[in-house]
């Protein structure tokens, strides 16, 4: 199991993705959990910080996640939200959702679940986001932190919604700010004990595969 942690844009997605495909993983996005989570509760017309009642309603939702790292998928029920998760609405609301202790708890578990079951098929699992590697899955055998500067995040994050569809503004509100507010309640910013620091800045994405491929081989032993 390879868990990876890191900031808003320091390629923790595409990065994950295709170590995934690479050593034939599957593939667990737990940042479009809690944007599933965020999207459920503004299409319910609650109140993100309405506390309890937001915890009521995530303990209560049908989150199904699809673990190919070359298609994964994101329902809620049978609707397909994986484009609607990615709004910058959503963006904007998400942290009030993963800043809930309780919400956190919840989700925490069900990512667990997931990976329990992919490592007992024997599938194995990359599952990448924020306190990866000191809450969620703390027992992996790879673990990494990834992060780059902050222009080379900002940079990332404008390709990644379409050069210009967001002023820069709003742009840093996604990125800085939610990795502040998150870091309130997560831990991502910092490499523990026994996790391998990457910064990204000045690598490709290859590089960055290459290199979490090559800790693959040597802490666990598989082929690449």
């Amino acid at each position: 199991m390879i868990a990876i942690d890191g900031p808003s844009g320091s390629g923790k997605s595409s990065t994950s993705k295709a170590v995934a495909c690479r050593l034939g993983l599957r593939y667990l996005d737990t940042g479009a959990m809690y944007r599933a989570a965020t999207w459920s509760v503004l299409r319910g017309g609650l109140d993100p910080g309405d506390g309890d009642a937001v915890a009521e309603h995530v303990r209560a939702l049908d989150l199904r996640m699809g673990l190919d790292p070359r298609a994964p998928t994101v329902h809620v029920g049978n609707t397909d939200v994986a484009a609607a998760i990615r709004a910058p609405a959503i963006s904007a609301s998400v942290s009030r959702i993963a800043t809930n202790l309780a919400v956190r708890a919840d989700l925490v578990a069900r990512q667990q679940g997931l990976i329990a079951a992919a490592v007992q098929a024997g599938q194995g699992i990359v599952a990448e986001g924020r306190d990866i590697t000191s809450v969620v899955a703390p027992d992996a055998q790879v673990r990494v932190l990834l992060t780059a500067s902050e222009s080379a995040r900002l940079a990332r994050r404008d390709r990644q919604l379409g050069t210009g569809t967001v002023d820069a503004t709003a742009l840093r509100d996604q990125v800085l700010r939610r990795d502040r507010d998150d870091a309130t309640v997560a831990s991502f910013e910092e490499a523990g004990d026994g996790v391998v620091s990457i910064d990204s800045t000045g690598l490709t994405l290859e590089q960055v595969v290459d290199a979490i491929c090559a800790l693959a081989r040597r802490q666990v032993g598989v082929s690449s």
